[in-house]
């Protein structure tokens, strides 16, 4: 297992975009817009997302300012599947918050998980 990524809610997102590029010059990998579910994504970081942590930045339509501690949205960890991972959670006592399945939008299966603080992490189906 390893960290893929960690997700903060942004109020603009090329503001975000060229601090983290511009000022602390990380390279902008990808974006993705969903009008439907009314986000947008736009992953930043140093190096390829195959071997490297990076960040998610998500803008939530209509949404231009949180509070430092809503900024926080979670920790991503890829793992070979989603569902035996789910399993071993709950039988260690963990707590599963968002059942295995595709993402809204999407076909990527992910599930989330919470830790004895309430902070969310995402597990991301990184196997076949």
């Amino acid at each position: 297992m390893r960290i893929l990524h960690t997700m903060l809610r942004v109020g603009d997102m090329q503001r975000s975009i060229d601090f983290y590029t511009c000022v602390l010059g990380m390279q902008l990998l990808r974006t993705t817009d969903r009008p439907e579910q009314k986000y947008s994504l736009a992953f930043v970081g140093y190096g390829d997302e195959r071997s490297n942590a990076v960040l998610e930045l998500t803008y939530n339509y209509g949404v231009e300012r949180y509070d430092l501690g809503t900024g926080f949205g979670h920790i991503a960890i890829g793992v070979d599947d989603v569902y035996a991972t789910c399993e071993r959670i709950r039988a260690a006592g963990g707590n599963v918050t968002r059942e295995p399945g595709p993402v809204k939008g999407g076909t990527t299966v992910i599930a989330f998980v919470t830790d004895p603080d309430g902070y969310k992490i995402e597990l991301i189906q990184t196997g076949p």
